[in-house]
């Protein structure tokens, strides 16, 4: 009888790690689809050099946008004080800031909504006891990487309100990489919480899958390159580029480091060559896959990530050959972070759902 009390505790003490782990798992893909829509506007704010038209960081008092004429006469005023007003906007009306204006506001305000969105439950199932114990410093971390994230946005913001005509292309890539790093994170833990159709893969599997997240935030961080030296708008043929397939003027630059960041046709060759280096780890880690564990879940998956790798590359094959338009733009840089986002959850479904917590566990 004893024992059957026992094992009734036991089960109702599953049931109710269960029912936290779907409860956490849910909120944390609220919060990843939040980010992509953070990742959207955000990519919609540089794509309209939007993201100057706000010159002043206000955390708490910048959630409140201009309730009046006088207000958006004020905030047109500032704008007007930057360089970027004066070399390239001289002409700008006070409608068309308002267009740009509401792009940059959009952006700050879902993110400010993700950290609320973070904390609050974040607290709650704290204090409820619904947290497993190795799930609060890897929680906790996502939030204080997102207070980071908002102070890395305004030095990315500070870089082209006083010298420059747009942000630094250095700070522009730190803010994005770093975005990605947090929605990476968000969704590795959320996978980790659900059920798993299959076990664990083969420790290949699971290491090419790694370096997989690897290679595709590698590829975004040359595309953030790209993005802020608007090096997408010229050489706009493929598969050559400038009429050769090794174009001159790569290296022009001195230092000859340099032109791998601060040269446009440079940072186009790189990103291209990191989209064709990019689909072969792909095409290799689904063959491979397939070979070591054929017809099984994980290789499944790795033909998937390789078909979302193609469809991507086709989108921004088109973007390029279109010349940039904003919807082909924006559908390039949407669609690298779905890639991103199957490639993580691909990884950690190779790893196996987080050790069930021992029944008899205390959680303090």
């Amino acid at each position: 009888m004893l024992h059957t009390e026992e094992g009734g505790a036991i089960a109702a003490r599953i049931a109710r790690e269960e029912r936290n782990r779907t409860q956490v798992r849910w909120w944390l893909y609220i919060v990843a689809l939040v980010l992509f829509a953070l990742f959207v506007v955000g990519g919609a704010t540089r794509l309209t050099d939007s993201g100057l038209s706000i010159t002043e960081w206000k955390p708490i008092h910048g959630v409140i946008p201009p309730l009046s004429e006088a207000d958006w006469e004020e905030e047109f005023a500032k704008y007007r004080q930057i360089p970027q007003f004066e070399q390239l906007n001289a002409g700008m009306t006070l409608a068309e800031f308002k267009t740009i204006f509401w792009w940059e506001w959009a952006h700050r305000f879902i993110a400010r909504s993700v950290g609320f969105l973070v904390a609050i439950p974040l607290a709650f199932f704290w204090i409820a006891g619904r947290l497993e114990n190795h799930l609060k410093p890897k929680l906790v971390g996502l939030f204080l990487l997102g207070g980071l994230q908002g102070a890395i946005g305004w030095w990315m913001v500070a870089s082209g309100l006083t010298e420059r005509v747009s942000v630094s292309q250095y700070r522009l890539a730190t803010h994005l990489i770093l975005a990605c790093l947090i929605f990476t994170a968000t969704l590795v833990i959320a996978r980790g919480l659900a059920p798993h159709s299959a076990g664990p893969s083969d420790d290949r599997t699971r290491r090419f899958a790694g370096w997989m997240v690897v290679a595709v935030l590698v590829q975004i961080f040359l595309g953030a390159l790209v993005a802020g030296l608007d090096a997408g708008m010229t050489y706009n043929t493929w598969p050559l580029m400038d009429g050769r397939v090794l174009p001159d003027g790569l290296m022009i630059m001195d230092p000859a480091w340099a032109n791998l960041f601060e040269n446009p046709k440079t940072v186009q060759f790189v990103h291209r060559i990191g989209a064709y280096a990019l689909l072969i780890l792909a095409v290799w880690h689904a063959l491979a896959a397939w070979r070591s564990e054929p017809a099984s879940t994980h290789a499944r998956r790795a033909a998937l990530l390789l078909a979302l790798i193609v469809t991507q590359a086709a989108v921004g094959i088109t973007a390029l050959l279109l010349v940039v338009p904003l919807g082909w733009a924006l559908a390039h840089h949407a669609f690298a972070i779905v890639v991103l986002g199957f490639a993580a959850a691909h990884w950690r479904a190779t790893k196996g759902a987080y050790p069930m917590p021992d029944a008899v566990e205390v959680r303090t």
